[in-house]
């Protein structure tokens, strides 16, 4: 190889080992609005990458947002309109205390009380609760919104009620219509 290529070779070669850990998008296209986050690969790689297997899979299409409480978060990304839970796959290590902290408009894994629970299901902080980055053993952060905030805020603000045993479900359900990866 020439010098010349060979210099322009390690340029190129250190122009992609620098880009931002925050490069990867992804599009919430929803019934509300389009929602952009933009995820941390670098500290939370196991979530993203669940994340966007689920993404590009197709499995958030036709989800809903099924758990909206206003003043904490708006939840979505498992159940089906019928409140019908989506097939999953095993459950992953949980990624808190990564340095990403859940504040307003962060994005986190949902889960049960057992910290590696964490499957298809995420949510969106509409306020600072920076009480979750330890509270049980953590949520994970993985990313935030960077497009649509004021989407989230008009979800957060849906009446809802109690349906099929399940509480703070939107009245009107708010549809993941397609989630889309942008690089």
């Amino acid at each position: 190889m020439t010098r010349p290529l060979l210099a322009g070779a390690v340029i190129a070669l250190s122009a992609l080992l620098t880009l931002p850990a925050w490069a990867q998008k992804v599009r919430l296209t929803t019934s509300a609005g389009d929602i952009v986050v933009q995820l941390d690969a670098e500290k939370a790689p196991k979530t993203v990458a669940n994340f966007v297997q689920y993404a590009k899979s197709g499995h958030y299409d036709g989800t809903i947002f099924h758990r909206v409480i206003d003043g904490f978060m708006i939840q979505g990304g498992g159940m089906k309109p019928d409140m019908s839970e989506k097939p999953t796959r095993p459950p992953i290590p949980l990624e808190a205390g990564k340095g990403l902290s859940n504040l307003r408009g962060s994005i986190a894994m949902a889960r049960t009380g057992f910290p590696d629970s964490a499957t298809s299901q995420f949510f969106i902080n509409v306020v600072d609760n920076v009480r979750l980055d330890t509270y049980g053993g953590g949520y994970a952060v993985f990313g935030k919104v960077i497009e649509g905030m004021e989407v989230v805020d008009k979800i957060k603000g849906v009446p809802v009620g109690n349906q099929a045993g399940h509480q703070n479900v939107p009245l009107q359900p708010v549809t993941i219509k397609k989630a889309s990866i942008e690089d």
